[in-house]
């Protein structure tokens, strides 16, 4: 479900691209130190995003290091690292716990309970650090199995559930700032959720799967629909983020926001475009 804050690099300034990729690699760098190889794995653009608009919001100073690593063997790469950086890497971790923990719980899959029991501790040391987000994502991931469950067609409920999620994880400290950066975190989540329903409709009908969507794509002017909502969605979250102090980065930040949330969502309809295209060719 991850995967979807990213930027526009065609409309994204050299510097800023490099300072982009440096703060990538130094969450990278730090889930490899912390938690290993498992943490590494857990690697999202998503939580990119959340180390450099916290980093400026509390004109937060990244230390820049250098490293080779598997990837990029031959050269060194910049990296760009933080307390913020730490804190990124344990909600990475945490998430990723409680999503192996459900996969094992409602399908058994062996694979996600290996890896659970591998970083278990670890995750174990994350709840006890950082309590409240780790209670916001369980009840979170549990509501939503409810709404699975129930084949709920509430939108609201449903990409309100990652909502609540998201704004306690972008709530890095209680604190005046606490209130925008909640909303904030909220209609971003519901943006992503909604954003995910949309581009797994198609599979999800074909294999018989559940989806929240379902319902409004069988009313006319789904597609309308669906990108008003995702336009209301992410017009909330910008808003409060123009009320956040933020002149570090706003740059990349507005860049992500503005243009960068949209990528997916331009591909697709770029291959329903071509799809269409090809379905009217004379045999």
């Amino acid at each position: 479900m991850f995967g979807y804050v990213t930027i526009h690099e065609p409309e994204l300034k050299v510097k800023d691209l490099k300072k982009y990729k440096a703060y990538y690699c130094g969450l990278c760098r730090v889930l490899k130190e912390e938690y290993g190889f498992i943490g590494q794995m857990t690697l999202t653009y998503d939580m990119t995003f959340a180390i450099i608009l916290l980093s400026s919001l509390y004109e937060n100073v990244a230390e820049q290091e250098q490293h080779r690593c598997k990837v990029h063997p031959a050269k060194k790469q910049l990296m760009l690292r933080n307390e913020i950086t730490s804190y990124a890497a344990a909600m990475n971790v945490l998430l990723a716990y409680y999503h192996m923990e459900d996969d094992w719980r409602d399908e058994r899959k062996v694979g996600s309970l290996l890896t659970k029991n591998i970083v278990r501790g670890k995750a174990r040391r994350i709840i006890e650090s950082y309590p409240r987000q780790s209670r916001a994502i369980r009840s979170s991931l549990k509501e939503l199995a409810r709404c699975e469950e129930e084949g709920s067609t509430d939108i609201d409920r449903t990409a309100g559930c990652f909502g609540r999620l998201m704004e306690e994880l972008f709530v890095y400290r209680e604190d005046v700032w606490e209130r925008e950066l909640r909303r904030m975190g909220f209609f971003m989540g519901k943006f992503i959720y909604i954003m995910d329903a949309y581009e797994d409709l198609p599979e999800n009908l074909e294999k018989g799967r559940y989806n929240p969507l379902r319902e409004v794509f069988l009313q006319d002017g789904y597609e309308e629909r669906v990108k008003d909502i995702l336009c209301m969605m992410i017009a909330e979250s910008t808003a409060s983020f123009e009320r956040l102090p933020c002149l570090v980065d706003v740059d990349i930040l507005r860049n992500i926001l503005y243009d960068g949330v949209w990528n997916r969502y331009n591909r697709i309809q770029m291959k329903k475009s071509e799809d269409q295209k090809n379905d009217e060719k004379p045999i």
